[in-house]
């Protein structure tokens, strides 16, 4: 018998955990955190002890206890046992930390397989953090065109578009038949054609089942929905009808986006300015030749902001090693404020300070390259406008989603049609039925039989 169990992402965005069981293999499927994780225990202020392993996340219910998932030391101050480990492997789609954040906790003795470009990213996140650490563990990497054997299951990745790269869906070759897990992907991002390349083989597979993700199903769509195409032609417009400085909002390892936006500065003569945590980034991911990103070490169009730190006048000793490596390309606030109609800048919200600094010509451009805000309550939103008024700048909201909208995923999924659907990752899952006749509503934590 094929077993599945979904232990998050139920009724949620994110938190995928999903154990598939095949005879006497057991592998999860993505090992993720939810974007609404612990929030009624637990706020910015108040965290889990990390001291304490997993002891706080057990005491709430906020990670299944499963014998022989978790590394000895995170069960030190738990009454869950420690045992050698009963998963063969866990599979990661993407290295968002929806999808991956809790591999942190997981047997360092558990091979974990991912796409080529998560592992970079995962490396970069930790390495650039202070106190990010994703533990010790076997990383054994893939690419599209690999079948990984796991005793008697096969698993064969296949690339799709998503807002990150190294994205990849599932076909699990079962003794039951194959089992589609999508992952997170869309179709109107620039590599549509790696998404339609996993449905076509997804739908050859004929499968028995599918664990599908579903973002973006809802009743009714409020927010805009652009192509990554549109982003850019809608920035360079913006870009080339102002003689201000543009500033950029987007989501960190969005490399799509930044892309787009590099592309934009070039285009208008202008050099894109990023922080030194993308610098490194880029750095790191241009090891990924197919991703075809700029070296900021040998672009001259990329120029890396540096903020004052400790003495305030930008000396070697007050970054980081990993920010240091760039210093020259290293562009400050007075520079920036001199050569503002050259630039297009990278500047999230937590950097707003900067704006004191840089002091922006009024007419400035904000372009927010991110989803919009879900509620008009939203503080930070509303904290960001403060600011924008305050320096006379003009907002822009310019965002393609890394999700698949309602129609689009109705047209996935009746294309591919499993003979059992598994909504996941998703608010709405009951809306999967005026999809699907073979919807199957699930449960955190109960086992279903395929």
């Amino acid at each position: 018998m094929v077993k599945v169990t979904f232990f998050g992402g139920v009724n949620e965005i994110g938190g995928n955990k999903v154990l598939l069981e095949d005879l006497d293999v057991r592998i999860f499927l993505d090992f993720g955190e939810s974007f609404t994780f612990g929030a009624k225990y637990f706020t910015s202020w108040l965290s889990p002890r990390s001291i304490n392993g997993l002891g706080d996340y057990f005491e709430f219910g906020l990670l299944p206890k499963i014998l022989g998932v978790y590394a000895k030391k995170q069960l030190a101050f738990t009454d869950l046992p420690y045992c050698e480990p009963k998963i063969n492997a866990v599979f990661l789609s993407h290295a968002h930390v929806d999808h991956v954040n809790h591999i942190q906790f997981l047997h360092p003795e558990i091979p974990l397989y991912l796409g080529v470009g998560t592992k970079l990213f995962l490396e970069t996140m930790e390495e650039t953090s202070g106190f990010r650490s994703y533990g010790e563990h076997q990383y054994r990497t893939f690419r599209t065109g690999d079948k990984i054997k796991v005793d008697n299951l096969v698993i064969e990745p296949i690339h799709v578009d998503h807002s990150i790269p190294a994205a990849y869906g599932f076909l699990i070759h079962t003794s039951e038949g194959a089992i589609v897990y999508t992952g997170d992907l869309r179709v109107h991002g620039p590599r549509r054609d790696m998404t339609e390349e996993f449905v076509k083989k997804a739908s050859e597979s004929e499968p028995i089942a599918m664990i599908c993700e579903g973002t973006r199903m809802v009743e009714k769509e409020k927010r805009k929905n652009y192509s990554e195409k549109k982003v850019k032609e809608l920035s360079d417009k913006i870009v080339s009808s102002t003689d201000k400085i543009v500033f950029v909002t987007r989501y960190s390892r969005d490399m799509d986006r930044f892309r787009s936006l590099y592309n934009v500065a070039k285009n208008n003569e202008r050099k894109i300015v990023v922080s030194p945590k993308t610098a490194y980034l880029l750095n790191k991911i241009v090891q990924d030749k197919r991703l075809d990103l700029p070296d900021p070490l040998k672009d001259n169009n990329v120029l890396v902001y540096y903020k004052r730190k400790k003495t305030g006048e930008f000396k070697e000793n007050d970054y980081y090693i990993w920010e240091r490596i760039f210093m020259d390309n290293m562009v400050t606030h007075e520079f920036i404020h001199k050569n503002q109609n050259h630039l297009i800048m990278d500047l999230n919200f937590y950097q707003f300070a900067e704006l004191n600094d840089i002091k922006p010509a009024p007419g400035s451009h904000f372009i927010h390259s991110m989803s919009e805000p879900f509620s008009e309550e939203d503080i930070e939103d509303q904290v960001m406008h403060n600011w924008l008024t305050h320096f006379k700048m003009s907002f822009h909201q310019l965002h393609a989603s890394g999700h698949l909208n309602k129609k689009e995923l109705t047209e996935i999924i009746n294309h591919i049609n499993p003979k059992k659907l598994f909504p996941i990752h998703t608010k709405n899952p009951q809306l999967f039925k005026k999809v699907s006749n073979n919807v199957q509503t699930i449960e955190c934590k109960k086992e279903y039989t395929i």
